[in-house]
């Protein structure tokens, strides 16, 4: 279960720690059809994003304890990939975070209602914090919701677990009663996601502007900078699932954050896969 318990660093995280743009490196490694990477080179490469090698090796040392990476020597060099797991986790991960649109109001609600026995409520722990890892909002205690469009990753996740036995899914529509716009706000901290797409702005939005004057695409600088906004993006769809635009209050933070994202992504992966490409090369 370790690997479970420390999802957070492969999709979560209040700020962006050295352990998650680690993640962040090997993701984007993964993408270009790598795996390997020695500790030197990680050291190069967390060094363009201002980490220092010692941050780098306690990092490392962390995500080797917790199941994420796992020690490989090619060549008699020190240097880790990632587990089965986490590599699931990624994957599935990637769905998420590089999907552009967001959920369709007519296409309903994923219910996830659930019992789990007193004798193993770790195993109710468990089961609530995927969950939320997944982005369900509580409707109430033994009943969660989320868009309809996470039904597979859903179901993928609970089996994965062991804890399909506690659970049942279902398709769903909202009837009655109340207002549909106040009830997601029952269900989710919208407060809570304002004010984390706020930071996210203020930090990347001076990036994305920097970045509309340039005529020319440095690829240490590019490699850097959508490494930090990838990091810091990494955690929002699964705190905010594609919620409905309908439902989400006029002029939603998240809604500019997500063009800011996807503006600096489609501006800058290109160029540092190029970055990393030349960088393991080299």
């Amino acid at each position: 279960m370790t690997v479970v318990r420390e999802a957070t660093d492969l999709e979560t995280g209040r700020a962006a720690q050295p352990r998650q743009l680690i993640v962040s490196v090997y993701g984007l490694h993964h993408r270009t059809g790598g795996g390997w990477l020695s500790v030197a080179t990680l050291i190069g490469l967390l060094a363009e994003a201002g980490v220092d090698e010692p941050a780098v090796r306690s990092s490392i040392s962390r995500l080797k304890r917790r199941g994420i990476l796992q020690a490989v020597r090619h060549g008699g060099m020190a240097g880790y990939e990632l587990s089965a797991t986490a590599l699931d986790i990624l994957r599935e991960g990637d769905e998420r975070i590089f999907r552009r649109e967001r959920a369709a109001l007519d296409a309903g609600w994923l219910l996830a209602v659930f019992s789990v026995p007193e004798a193993e409520r770790h195993k109710r722990h468990v089961l609530r914090t995927q969950l939320s890892r997944l982005g369900f909002g509580t409707a109430s205690s033994g009943v969660w919701i989320a868009p309809a469009h996470l039904h597979e990753v859903t179901a993928a996740t609970l089996v994965r677990l062991g804890l399909d036995g506690y659970a049942d899914l279902f398709h769903a529509e909202h009837l009655a009663f109340g207002d549909a716009r106040e009830k997601v706000r029952e269900w989710w901290d919208l407060d809570q996601l304002h004010d984390l797409y706020t930071a996210f702005l203020e930090e990347h939005e001076p990036t994305l502007r920097r970045w509309q004057r340039r005529r020319t695409t440095p690829l240490d600088e590019a490699f850097a900078d959508y490494l930090r906004v990838l990091t810091g993006w990494r955690r929002m769809p699964y705190l905010d699932p594609g919620l409905p635009a309908e439902l989400l209050p006029p002029g939603w933070s998240g809604i500019r954050a997500a063009e800011v994202f996807f503006t600096l992504h489609d501006r800058l992966e290109s160029s540092a896969q190029q970055y990393l490409r030349r960088a393991l090369s080299g």
